[in-house]
């Protein structure tokens, strides 16, 4: 094996170690919160030590920080590789699907609406608030569109509805209803795009 090679190894087995460690983060996350989280928690998770999860992430800071970087990023790759032929509403319809499967899933922690002390943070973070900019730039821009298009309400101001489309990505109903009924998860994500969507008048 080449000197090239060993080292494409250690980084791969790197990254995916990273990937693992943010993947207990995030679970960790929507099941304790912040404030209870530890970095004891996160590294038993994921069966290593708390000075391998150091290697990896210097503070619960870093980590979090991280771990919402990622869904950021992966709910604008969602956007990007959506269909060129869907309308702007069918995008806002589509990543708002996605939102709600990778929240039943556990993997989507709204942590900057629960609390002040993350939300201050966060918005300490340069990459994450560039990231948050970005993906508030799509949005807004698929809501103009889709009022000008006539499929969402253009006596509504695009604020108004940006900010109610924000909060269907983490809205409690979701988990109530995971817990208390006996749908399955497509039906709650069909339920819930209709409620969005449509409303319930």
């Amino acid at each position: 094996m080449s000197i090239l090679s060993k080292f494409s190894f250690k980084d791969q087995a790197f990254k995916l170690r990273e990937n693992a460690i943010l993947d207990a983060a995030t679970a960790v996350l929507g099941s304790k919160g912040y404030d209870l989280m530890t970095m004891d928690d996160v590294a038993g998770a994921v069966g290593i030590s708390k000075p391998s999860l150091y290697k990896h992430f210097k503070s619960k800071e870093e980590l979090v920080g991280q771990a919402m970087i990622r869904l950021l990023e992966g709910a604008i790759e969602q956007i990007g590789g959506l269909p060129p032929h869907f309308s702007a509403c069918e995008k806002l319809e589509a990543l708002l699907e996605w939102a709600l499967r990778v929240r039943l899933g556990g993997g989507l922690p709204f942590l900057p609406s629960t609390s002040p002390h993350v939300r201050d943070m966060l918005m300490r973070n340069f990459k994450y608030m560039t990231r948050v900019l970005k993906l508030n730039r799509m949005l807004e821009s698929l809501v103009k569109q889709a009022q000008k298009d006539g499929q969402l309400d253009a006596a509504l101001p695009a604020d108004v509805i940006l900010f109610s489309y924000y909060a269907r990505t983490c809205d409690p109903a979701v988990e109530f209803l995971q817990k208390f009924s006996k749908m399955a998860d497509d039906d709650i994500v069909r339920h819930m795009l209709r409620v969005a969507f449509s409303g319930i008048r």
